[in-house]
């Protein structure tokens, strides 16, 4: 059945908008990665966009409301990358894990303007925003939480690959803590690192990975 032209008018007005939201967001998330959040004004946002301030705040109430967008889409694309790599994995839970860890590193040589900003927010939520905030977002993106993760522990503990005296929920949240960290540090550090070091960040991040998972294997 074919649309009615107030259909066509209603598809094509929904598209408009959507266009227009991702010029706003786009515009802000190249401006984040150039001069860093904090120093960010709407008005710069608006100018970038090439649009008017009262067209922003038809879509955004604020620039937190951008940057917690930008946040939800990003762990929305960390989340599916990461259930994609674990989808076609067979063997031990170790396997699992470091095909786990994998998808961080990929992340931080395909994705680095990505961690760079994630590396920026979590400057600012220590600051500027509640943990119920956050925590209400990822149950909104992962529903399921940090139980499959976890669950991953209890595995290699049951198949051998890991050592058998490892908390489930304590290891995971703390290797996540670990091998994320390290990954958003060497991400805003950049080239400062390899200039301070003589080692490109994606080889000290896989190295911060191997040593965390010799500390998982059995002794």
């Amino acid at each position: 059945m074919p649309l009615t032209s107030s259909a066509v008018s209603s598809n094509s007005y929904r598209a408009h908008r959507e266009r227009q939201r991702r010029r706003i967001i786009a515009a802000a998330q190249e401006l984040f990665d150039a001069q860093g959040i904090d120093r960010v004004t709407v008005s710069e946002i608006v100018a970038a966009a090439g649009i008017r301030a009262s067209t922003l705040y038809e879509y955004f109430s604020s620039k937190d409301e951008i940057v917690w967008t930008l946040v939800e889409e990003f762990m929305v694309q960390s989340s599916e990358s990461i259930k994609k790599s674990l989808g076609g994995v067979d063997g031990s839970a170790l396997a699992k894990i470091t095909v786990l860890f994998r998808a961080f590193e990929d992340e931080l040589t395909f994705n680095l303007a990505r961690v760079r900003f994630m590396a920026q927010f979590d400057a600012m939520y220590s600051r500027d925003w509640s943990v119920e905030r956050l925590l209400a977002l990822e149950d909104k993106v992962m529903p399921e939480g940090f139980g499959v993760l976890a669950a991953l522990i209890s595995e290699g503990e049951a198949d051998g690959s890991l050592r058998s005296d490892l908390d489930p929920d304590l290891t995971m949240h703390s290797v996540l803590n670990a091998v994320i960290g390290t990954q958003r540090r060497l991400a805003s550090l950049g080239n400062r690192v390899e200039k301070e070091y003589g080692q490109p960040i994606g080889l000290l991040f896989r190295e911060s990975v191997r040593i965390i998972l010799l500390g998982l294997r059995p002794s």
